[in-house]
């Protein structure tokens, strides 16, 4: 049984899904129960998102997600709760500002996500992935590999990600200076170790996680959407089959699994958001200045 869950917001304008009929399947890892096609909603405003009903509605009060739907961060936090199947309340941050609540919550860094549980919050996304993993390690699927070796070596990727792919996203945005072609060069690079890596810990299987999303898979597919974007706006081939053919193929499987599919938007409403909010260039390739 689902229950609909309407979003609250810190401003009146807000992207969220357009299905008129808004109801995922109960999450599992699998397969049968993924969608089609990879990050193919389109966004616009306000309507409400369905989720399971594993809470009460006291307890559902008691958890929000302090965000904006474009952070790749946040989008790691929402797939996590959608994977262990929580029920949650979304309040969206206006772009450009930040809310008393946030600056109440993170007043050291100030940054979006930040989860409340019961009125405390808990900051950092990786920091709160491996929460919610722990906090409902009863519900499955268990988002941390059991093993502590393996364990680390997913913690240690997952930072790579975060260190490697954010800086040469904006600079390829035009939000940082520095050199573009540089930039999709890095970048490229990036993916390209983290093919290697997914050969390694996927061991033949669909995720890193092996069988089911995991750890790994929920911190590198939140980036997915902007990496999308920038081939769009840099004219710039990154994820694709030529390069990286396995996370290529991880990357159409996993945005079309039921826990990710609408946290992800299609590419075109990130290059959307970049225009509006961000500095938009014009192809690396085209010879323009």
């Amino acid at each position: 049984m689902w229950r609909e869950k309407r979003y609250t917001r810190a401003r009146d304008l807000i992207y969220t899904s357009s299905s008129s009929r808004h109801i995922p399947p109960q999450i599992s890892s699998d397969q049968s129960q993924i969608k089609p096609q990879c990050c193919q909603h389109s966004y616009h405003l306000s309507h409400t998102y369905s989720t399971p009903t594993t809470m009460s509605a006291d307890e559902a009060s008691a958890l929000r997600v302090i965000g904006l739907w474009p952070s790749p961060f946040v989008i790691r936090v929402l797939i996590a709760l959608k994977l262990k199947g929580v029920e949650y309340e979304f309040v969206e941050e206006e772009v450009g500002k930040k809310s008393e609540l946030l600056l109440r919550s993170n007043p050291v860094h100030k940054k979006i996500p930040v989860l409340l549980h019961h009125g405390k919050p808990i900051s950092e996304s990786l920091v709160i992935v491996q929460y919610v993993d722990e906090a409902w390690s009863s519900a499955a699927p268990a988002i941390l590999p059991a093993d502590p070796y393996t364990r680390a070596v997913h913690r240690f990727w997952a930072q790579y990600i975060d260190d490697k792919l954010p800086p040469a996203i904006r600079t390829l945005r035009g939000l940082d200076d520095g050199d573009k072609e540089q930039a999709a060069g890095q970048l490229s690079a990036a993916l390209q170790l983290l093919e290697a890596a997914f050969l390694e810990l996927s061991q033949g299987k669909s995720y890193f996680g092996g069988d089911g999303v995991g750890y790994l898979d929920i911190a590198l597919v939140s980036h997915v959407g902007w990496v999308r974007a920038v081939e769009k706006i840099a004219g710039v081939a990154l994820l694709d089959q030529a390069k990286v053919p396995n996370l290529a193929a991880w990357a159409g499987r996993l945005c079309a699994h039921a826990a990710v599919a609408d946290a992800i938007p299609d590419a075109d409403k990130f290059v959307e958001f970049s225009v509006k909010y961000g500095s938009f260039s014009k192809p690396i390739n085209s010879g323009a200045k």
